[in-house]
């Protein structure tokens, strides 16, 4: 299977150059998989190139997580870290992403300076 890159993940989902949208599309028409860099680092441009707040954010990644070409690496942990993503209003998705994607690997606890990080379950405050 394919794999995409933060960019092309990005067109799919903002759809602001038709161009590359079309090239996008066609590249993932036959399916493609996502690695949890690239997605932690669409979140990020989402929120800091496009200016998505929260709620929009979370809608984004429940569609990554249903769409019908895509393949999330490790889908299980981006489903945990997205549902603690939503009831967490204060924490980032990539936080949780760490902290899920940690606990899949028995690593846990995460050890984090983040004070916010810090509550999470699975996380050790230093």
């Amino acid at each position: 299977m394919r794999a995409v890159d933060t960019n092309v993940l990005v067109r799919l989902v903002v759809r602001d150059d038709p161009e590359q949208v079309d090239r996008a599309e066609t590249f993932v028409a036959p399916g493609a998989w996502v690695p949890l860099l690239v997605l932690a680092e669409t979140v990020w441009v989402l929120d800091s190139v496009y200016g998505l707040n929260r709620k929009r954010i979370g809608t984004v990644i429940g569609m990554l997580i249903e769409h019908d070409r895509l393949t999330l690496q490790d889908e299980d942990v981006v489903r945990k870290a997205h549902s603690m993503f939503e009831s967490r209003r204060s924490i980032g998705f990539s936080d949780c992403l760490i902290v899920e994607a940690a606990r899949k690997a028995g690593h846990v606890p995460v050890g984090t300076f983040d004070r916010r990080m810090a509550r999470l379950d699975g996380t050790h405050g230093m």
